[in-house]
């Protein structure tokens, strides 16, 4: 599919400027969809919890997670779009079968247990205006497998940009929470550690849960079921680029208005706590949006991995009998996780189990996303040049050494409860 260049006519700043404003949005889709999923339930615990616990503080984290989230995100959106494969299926050809399905293992495994804490989100969020899970999960995981399994990619597409617009509620929370502008700049620019292990872990948790494996794995796949070219890459580089830098701004929002509602009284343990504490505007609508989006994402991240890597028909836009292993990877994922979250009240122990993969396989599939990117044998002249090596390679590094972090603090807690 090529795009043809707009034909270009006299108008004045502020048309020109809505004009390329509504084409952006018109190509808006795979980058910026991935990007806003990882605001998810438990994404939103931990920024709540951060501006809970410090306040402002942890914002100069969420300026150095954006570099790395940009960088990594772009390179999967190139690897798709000048392959038409997704990361397992180059994985599975470039590197060894046992170490792919490793980390296909691991990623399996670990996003099971998000798919059940996004249900367990949505759940919390419907129960907040006095909808029982018991109905609300049930409904919300028939309607998400329904558009999956009826609709196209594009009417898919579609769907998971309008439920991004609900992120635009937590700017406005945190307008009329009435935040200490200056005080926000400062300390979003200029570091303002808490020289505490607390601190670190939870400056160390929010880059963990904004890079996470699931929407590497889905920009790459959804790029090539989206069908684009490499005459489409400009354009598919904007919506990733700019997909990264707004899901950020919306993570950072998250902690502003948390900070200035409650800041100061210590952390939050679920995501009903979070969405109470960023009542009224955007604690019910934003939690019930963010986790019905990445209740589809994080499932079909999954369908597309292990049906790239076994070389299956993988497709939003194909019927059952098409792509039978890739929609029902996709429908076992969507039944499991309302099942778990309607039978258990306490996922902490399935989240702590979530978040050790995670630790384990984020480093792994970052390290093949940048070997991938520096391939000129895969990529060409598209592959990755020499400045843009060495800052994918000290964020790939960062990332993975901080998830090393996680991992062990992860092991150790789990040890100590022993």
């Amino acid at each position: 599919m090529t795009v043809e260049a707009p034909a270009r006519a006299a108008v004045g700043p502020v048309a020109s400027t809505w004009r390329r404003f509504v084409f952006a949005l018109a190509w808006a889709g795979p980058g910026l969809i991935a990007a806003n999923a990882g605001n998810d339930a438990g994404g939103i615990i931990v920024y709540a919890s951060a501006g809970a616990e410090f306040g402002y503080r942890t914002l100069f984290f969420m300026v150095l997670v954006t570099v790395a989230l940009v960088v990594v995100q772009e390179m999967c959106a190139r690897l798709g779009v000048y392959t038409g494969k997704g990361l397992a299926a180059l994985i599975r050809e470039e590197f060894s079968l046992r170490m792919a399905t490793f980390a296909l293992v691991c990623l399996v495994v670990a996003n099971v247990g998000l798919v059940v804490s996004e249900f367990a989100g949505i759940g919390a969020a419907l129960e907040l205006f006095g909808v029982s899970r018991y109905v609300s999960v049930p409904i919300s995981a028939l309607l998400i497998w329904a558009l999956v399994l009826f609709g196209s990619y594009r009417y898919a597409e579609r769907v998971f940009l309008v439920l991004s617009v609900v992120f635009f509620a937590y700017p406005l929370a945190a307008i009329l929470a009435h935040p200490h502008w200056g005080t926000i700049a400062s300390q979003t620019f200029l570091p303002h550690f808490v020289w505490s292990s607390r601190f670190l872990l939870l400056g160390v948790a929010l880059i963990g849960t904004t890079i996470t494996p699931y929407m590497q794995l889905y920009v790459a796949a959804a790029v090539a079921d989206k069908g684009l070219s490499v005459d489409d890459y400009r354009y598919e580089r904007l919506d990733t680029v700019g997909g990264a830098i707004f899901a950020n701004i919306i993570s950072a929002f998250i902690i502003i208005a948390t900070a200035a509602a409650i800041g100061g009284k210590g952390p939050l343990a679920t995501a009903a706590q979070a969405a109470k504490a960023l009542e009224p505007v955007a604690g019910h609508i934003g939690l019930l949006g963010a986790s019905a989006l990445a209740g589809a994402v994080v499932p079909l991240s999954t369908a597309y991995a292990v049906s790239e890597a076994i070389g299956v028909e993988r497709s939003v836009s194909r019927r059952f009998s098409e792509a039978p292993l890739f929609l029902g990877l996709f429908t076992v994922q969507v039944v499991i996780g309302a099942a778990v979250a309607l039978a258990t009240s306490n996922l902490v122990q399935l989240l702590l189990i979530t978040q050790v993969l995670n630790g384990i396989i984020t480093p792994v599939i970052l390290t093949f996303i940048l070997v991938l990117a520096n391939r000129r044998s895969l990529l060409g002249d598209a592959a990755n040049g020499p400045v843009f090596r060495v800052v994918a390679t000290v964020s790939v590094a960062s990332v993975g050494l901080l998830s090393v972090i996680v991992l062990s603090e992860s092991v150790w807690s789990v040890l100590r409860a022993i």
